[in-house]
């Protein structure tokens, strides 16, 4: 007699939205108190210099303080974009006034156009990103990436320390000075919680670099733990850097959503190459452990030996 075995169904339906995010669907201006005038700069005072980067909703640019000297990345958000990404851009204002650390990109004012567009003066990182600096020059060796996870992970444990849940953590927004310091940036996404031990269940954040428990959070009790989440999307960025191409994938392969999500949820973890040190193996199996309450913490791991 055949064994019928019943077949186990992922729920992919997608969470509610927080209830900040369950707002009207058109564009708003920021409110004129949301936002103490001691950040306030003038748009007189800032010279652009050129374009840094620019998506469907945001522009970044270089600019030049004109009283000062000082050069800066300045945000632009467009007057026409939606309610949602205008929320997302004074989320990112509110988490970076409040924070500061040297491994978090450093806030320094906002203005708001009579016209709605919305801008962030941040701190210049003259490299770019880690996404581009391997693009442009390669893949990182195990020395260069120790350098990086130490100063991400003393980021992330700040953050985390101040109850700030990054939930965004990879190559594009891990920026880089001159000096080669790589610090955290674009808080779009992130969640302040309210309590110690606050579930999070948001679905957000870019799908590669998810971990298990967010795609599938009905196998973890319905929520998620946001501060493990963002150690296994810091492991998957460190073996993204180290190979060349995202994990999951073969080199080429475009990113899909379905792929991804099946080989995250029910595949084993990713393995390194054999060229890589049994420090490195070590360090990268404690970010992507699938159990996400077993687990590495940042300030766990930057005792590890990888890092020394």
């Amino acid at each position: 007699m055949a064994v019928v075995r019943q077949r186990r169904h992922l729920n992919l339906r997608l969470p509610l939205p927080e209830p900040s995010e369950r707002r009207p669907r058109f564009p708003l201006p920021l409110p004129p108190s949301a936002t103490p005038k001691a950040d306030a700069i003038s748009p007189a005072d800032i010279e652009k210099l050129q374009v840094l980067g620019h998506g469907n909703s945001a522009t970044v640019y270089k600019v030049r303080d004109k009283r000062t000297s000082t050069v800066y990345a300045l945000k632009v958000v467009h007057a026409d974009t939606d309610a949602a990404t205008r929320r997302q851009v004074r989320r990112e204002m509110d988490i970076l006034r409040q924070t500061d650390s040297p491994h978090v990109v450093r806030y320094h004012g906002f203005f708001e156009n009579p016209s709605g567009e919305v801008a962030i003066l941040m701190e210049y990182m003259e490299l770019g990103t880690l996404e581009t600096l391997m693009k442009s020059k390669g893949t990182f060796s195990e020395r260069q990436l120790a350098k990086v996870a130490r100063e991400v992970l003393s980021g992330l444990s700040y953050l985390h320390a101040q109850k700030i849940i990054h939930r965004d953590i990879k190559p594009s927004n891990l920026l880089v000075n001159k000096n080669m310091e790589v610090k955290i940036g674009d808080f779009g996404v992130s969640k302040v919680m309210c309590r110690t031990l606050e579930a999070c269940n948001s679905y957000v954040g870019t799908c590669a670099y998810m971990s298990p428990e967010r795609f599938d959070p009905d196998s973890y009790g319905g929520n998620y733990n946001g501060l493990a989440a963002d150690i296994w999307s810091l492991g998957l960025t460190l073996f993204e850097l180290y190979v060349g191409h995202l994990p999951y994938l073969q080199m080429g392969q475009r990113p899909d959503w379905a792929t991804l999500m099946w080989a995250i949820c029910f595949g084993d973890p990713p393995t390194l190459p054999d060229t890589a040190s049994d420090h490195f193996r070590s360090f990268i199996g404690s970010c992507l452990i699938k159990d996400h309450t077993l687990r590495s913490t940042a300030s766990h791991l930057l005792t590890h030996p990888f890092l020394s």
